[in-house]
């Protein structure tokens, strides 16, 4: 289910970011860069408006286990970015928290942090 989840988001944010907003609900919370954000249209507004058109996500690792007795699954991801024409990858990790709901599941909580070398 990591896998699963992992691939159709990046593809999909990579694609176009508004067409995430179903995968979050008024309860979803997003820290980007340790700003956070709470509900859809909050959330959906960031990603949205990132100083970015272009970016490619290249994910390297995916790991996934059970989060709690109600079936939420907990998602870390570690990978890199290209943004625009820049071919300089940027490494960074994100962590989710999926609910299940009505046989499917939401973002329930959503980190994202770039991973900057090394002094």
């Amino acid at each position: 289910m990591g896998e699963q989840f992992t691939e159709f988001y990046y593809k999909t944010f990579d694609a176009d970011r508004a067409q995430l907003a179903p995968l979050y609900r008024d309860n979803s919370m997003l820290t980007f860069e340790q700003k956070p954000f709470q509900g859809t249209a909050t959330i959906i507004s960031q990603l949205v408006d990132l100083p970015f058109k272009r970016i490619e996500h290249q994910v390297a690792t995916v790991d996934a286990q059970p989060s709690n007795d109600q079936g939420g699954i907990l998602v870390i991801v570690s990978g890199v970015l290209l943004v625009e024409e820049e071919r300089r990858p940027m490494s960074y990790t994100q962590t989710f928290q999926l609910l299940p709901e009505s046989g499917n599941y939401y973002v329930f909580n959503d980190i994202f942090r770039l991973v900057y070398p090394a002094a």
